[in-house]
């Protein structure tokens, strides 16, 4: 059986933390920001942890893991 592929979109967006968590970039942060106010952006400045219910997913499209 030849290796599964990762999916590209996976490898650009996601990164597995040591304890296996999921951590992910907030949406909404890369254009028309004019429109958002100072408090938007400034809250979703960084990157925080994936929900579990969306974890399996993202799993079975790294199939192993990330680096």
């Amino acid at each position: 059986m030849p290796k599964m592929k990762t999916k590209s979109g996976v490898k650009k967006r996601f990164k597995f933390t040591a304890t296996g968590k999921v951590k992910h970039g907030v949406a909404g942060k890369r254009h028309r920001l004019i429109s958002h106010n100072s408090k938007y952006i400034r809250q979703n400045r960084g990157t925080s942890v994936l929900s579990d219910s969306d974890v399996g997913h993202v799993r079975l499209w790294a199939p192993y893991g990330l680096k």
